[in-house]
């Protein structure tokens, strides 16, 4: 018997190679992409701590920062072409055959989600967004929504950012996963409930 309920997932880093994506898009623009990803993990969060306004207008204000001479709309008309990682997939397919119900809690707009969400194989059963809940991660809004609408389901989060998801749910008493692709070290209370280098690693141990 699963361990689990419902897991849900942050998208972009977990699910979707974000790095790729936007260093792709950048090196489209004209842009070196490993420095503007590098800027992009630094500035984004600042951009995103501000009033809420759409991700659409997060993204372009990110882009604009990095590289004032581009049209930062590039990024957003980019995101439904990243891809997920290998190990995406398959993983969810197996959680969705244990019974488990799956769902996305994600820092973007409902129509981009929907441009992403034709690269996976499986359905979710959630979906709560940056645009329905009017908050970024690692705010606690998408959490906050997230419980309102499982009940009392055994839920577990699992994502790979261990600043926008990790130690919020962790605050909130939300068994966590964190899909540690990179090796880093957890922040100050970002240790997870469990601990793994990918997703697959994730489906054998909860299905």
């Amino acid at each position: 018997m699963p361990k689990y309920d419902v897991i849900t997932f942050d998208c972009y880093g977990t699910l979707i190679d974000w790095e790729s994506g936007i260093r792709a898009a950048f090196e489209r623009a004209g842009v070196e992409g490993d420095e503007a990803l590098r800027e992009y993990a630094r500035v984004e969060p600042q951009v995103e701590a501000g009033p809420y306004r759409p991700y659409r207008d997060v993204l372009a204000e990110t882009a604009s920062r990095i590289a004032a001479y581009v049209d930062g709309t590039f990024l957003a008309k980019s995101l439904p072409s990243w891809t997920p990682f290998p190990d995406t997939n398959p993983a969810l397919q197996r959680l969705r055959a244990a019974g488990i119900r799956l769902g996305i809690l994600s820092n973007v707009d409902d129509d981009l989600l929907a441009g992403t969400r034709k690269h996976f194989t499986v359905d979710f059963d959630l979906l709560i967004t940056a645009q329905q809940v009017h908050s970024y991660k690692p705010g606690h809004a998408h959490f906050v929504e997230a419980r309102k609408r499982i009940g009392d389901a055994r839920w577990l989060h699992a994502a790979q950012s261990n600043f926008h998801d990790i130690v919020p749910a962790n605050a909130l008493g939300i068994p966590t996963a964190w899909i540690n692709r990179h090796g880093q070290p957890p922040l100050p209370g970002g240790t997870p409930t469990h601990h793994f280098s990918n997703l697959t690693q994730l489906a054998e141990a909860v299905a």
